[in-house]
C-alpha cells in the first residue's frame, strides 16, 4: 500500500480528526480545583481536547464549573479522604463501601479507554494529587500525565540541604534519595508518561536524576487569587502616609470542613483574644492609626451563625460599617475598643490580599496566604485535617513562613516579635514565593499538556 493510500485511509477511519479525548483523575476536593484551573486553560486552547472526570474522593463539586461528564460513581467517605487519618478513621471509610468504590472506579476507568480505543479515538489520562490516581492512569492502558500535588521535597529538605528531623522514622520519607519513593518514580518513568508537573522546582530538579520527565511550571494553587479592589487603588501615590494610617489586618483562616472548623474557631478566636490584650498592653509596633481588623475567610459550607455567636461570647458587639472595602453584602461586622473584627463568605481572594498576617488551621488556605509572601502563625487543632502531624509537615513545607504555636494564647508573643524584625520579613515574602510559585502555571500546564499528549 502505498504512502497516500495509507494516509487516506487513516483520514477516514473512525475518530482520525477528532480531538484528543482527556480523563481526569482526582483525588481531594483541593486537587479536583487544581484540576479544573488546569482544564478551564486547556479548554480555551486552540483544539482543546475533549475532557472527561472521575473524583477519586467526594462529589468533585470543584468539576460542576465546566460542565463535563463523570465516568463513573461518586461518594463522599466519612473522613473526608485526608491523607493525615489514623485507622480508626482508614476503618469506617472501608465499612462506608470505599473497597467497593475503588473497585468500580478502576473498572469505569478500564471501560472508558476501551471504548475509546473502539472508537479509534486518542486518548489520555491527567492524574492529580498523589500515587492513586497515578496507580490507576498507569495502568490503564493510555499515556498520561501527572500532577503531583501531595508531595515536596520541601517536606525533608531546603536549598541548604536534609532537615534536622526528632523521629526515628523520618528517615523513611527520604530513604532513596527523594521524597517520592521507588514505586512512585517507576510509574512517572513509564514511556506512556509523558509529562510530570512538580509543586516546585526543588521538587523538579530532584526528578530529573531519574529518567523522568519533570517540568517546573509552578504550582496551580496561586492561580485564580486575584482581589477585587486594584493594588494600584489600595496603595496610593502616597504609600508612606496611607501605611501610617491605614488599620494592621490579621486574616483568620480556620479551615473549611465542619464540624472540625468551628472547633478551630474557637481556638482562632482565643488567639485574638490574647492578641487584643496585647496590642492594649504594648501599643501598636505597626501603624499610628492604632486600629486592628481581624478579617475572617468563612468557607461556603460553614454556618456564619455559630461563628458569630462565638464572636459575640467574647465581648464582640455587632457594627453597622466596616473600615474596609468588602465586596460581600452580606458581610458581618463587629466591634471591640478600636478594633473590628469582619466575617466574609465571599470575598476570600480579598482576605488573603487584604491580610498583614494570618492565624491559620487551614491546609490550602495557609499555603495560598504564604505563597503572596506573607507569615502566617499556626495553631494545630484537634483534627481529622488540621492536627500536629499535619501542622508539623506544612511547617516543613512551607518554611520560615509558617510558624507554630503549641497553644493560642502564644499567638501575641509571637507577632510582636515577628513584626520587630523588617529583614525576617523579607526573608519571609521571598520563602512564599519560592516555595509556592508565581501565578500562571495552570496555563504554562495547559500548554505543555498539549504539547506532550498532542
Amino acid at each position: 500500500m502505498s504512502n497516500v493510500s495509507r494516509l487516506s485511509q487513516a483520514s477516514n477511519s473512525p475518530g482520525a480528526n477528532s480531538p484528543l479525548q482527556l480523563l481526569v483523575l482526582s483525588n481531594g476536593h483541593g486537587e479536583d480545583m487544581i484540576a479544573v484551573r488546569i482544564l478551564q486553560e486547556l479548554q480555551r486552547q486552540s483544539n482543546p481536547p475533549e475532557i472527561f472526570a472521575l473524583p477519586l474522593v467526594g462529589e468533585g463539586r470543584a468539576y460542576e464549573q465546566l460542565d463535563i461528564p463523570f465516568i463513573g460513581s461518586v461518594h463522599t467517605m466519612p473522613s473526608g479522604g485526608f491523607i493525615y487519618m489514623d485507622g480508626r478513621q482508614l476503618a469506617r471509610d472501608v465499612r462506608g463501601g470505599l473497597l467497593q468504590l475503588t473497585l468500580s472506579q478502576i473498572k469505569a476507568i478500564r471501560r472508558w479507554v476501551s471504548s475509546q480505543k473502539k472508537l479509534g479515538n486518542k486518548r489520555a489520562i491527567l492524574a492529580v494529587g498523589d500515587i492513586v490516581p497515578l496507580l490507576f492512569a498507569t495502568f490503564s492502558g493510555a499515556n498520561y500525565a501527572f500532577v503531583g500535588t501531595a508531595k515536596s521535597e520541601y517536606y525533608v529538605r531546603d536549598e541548604a540541604g536534609l532537615l534536622p528531623r526528632k523521629s526515628k522514622g523520618a528517615r523513611w520519607e527520604n530513604f532513596s534519595g527523594s521524597v517520592y519513593h521507588p514505586w512512585e518514580r517507576w510509574l512517572m518513568s513509564r514511556r506512556r508518561c509523558k509529562a510530570v508537573f512538580p509543586r516546585d522546582a526543588l521538587t523538579t530538579e530532584t526528578l530529573k536524576q531519574w529518567p523522568i520527565r519533570a517540568f517546573n511550571l509552578g504550582n496551580p494553587m496561586m492561580d485564580g487569587l486575584e482581589p477585587t479592589f486594584s493594588r494600584q487603588k489600595f496603595y496610593s501615590a502616597d504609600t508612606q502616609e496611607q501605611e501610617t494610617v491605614r488599620p494592621f489586618v490579621v486574616t483568620l483562616l480556620p479551615g473549611s470542613r465542619a464540624p472540625e472548623a468551628y472547633a478551630n474557631w474557637e481556638t482562632i478566636m482565643i488567639a485574638v483574644s490574647a492578641l487584643m490584650t496585647s496590642f492594649q498592653q504594648r501599643g501598636s509596633l505597626f501603624h499610628t492609626s492604632g486600629t486592628v481588623v481581624f478579617l475572617g475567610a468563612i468557607a461556603p459550607g460553614l454556618d456564619c451563625n455559630i461563628l458569630s455567636k462565638s464572636v459575640q461570647s467574647q465581648g464582640w458587639r455587632r457594627e453597622a460599617t466596616s473600615p474596609l472595602s468588602i465586596s460581600d453584602t452580606n458581610l458581618l461586622t463587629f466591634k471591640q475598643k478600636n478594633a473590628y473584627l469582619l466575617l466574609t463568605q465571599k470575598a476570600y481572594n480579598d482576605c488573603l490580599h487584604l491580610g498583614d498576617l494570618a492565624i491559620a488551621m487551614a491546609g490550602t488556605a495557609t499555603e495560598q496566604f504564604i505563597g503572596l509572601g506573607k507569615p502566617a502563625i499556626a495553631i494545630p487543632g484537634n483534627g481529622p485535617q488540621y492536627n500536629p502531624a499535619f501542622a508539623e509537615a506544612q511547617s516543613r513545607l512551607l518554611g520560615s513562613s509558617l510558624i507554630l504555636v503549641e497553644q493560642p494564647a502564644e499567638v501575641a508573643k509571637m507577632v510582636q516579635s515577628l513584626f520587630k524584625d523588617p529583614d525576617n520579613l523579607q526573608i519571609i515574602a521571598e520563602n512564599g514565593v519560592l516555595r509556592m510559585g508565581k501565578p500562571g502555571a495552570a496555563l504554562r500546564i495547559a500548554e505543555c499538556l498539549q504539547e506532550q499528549l498532542g
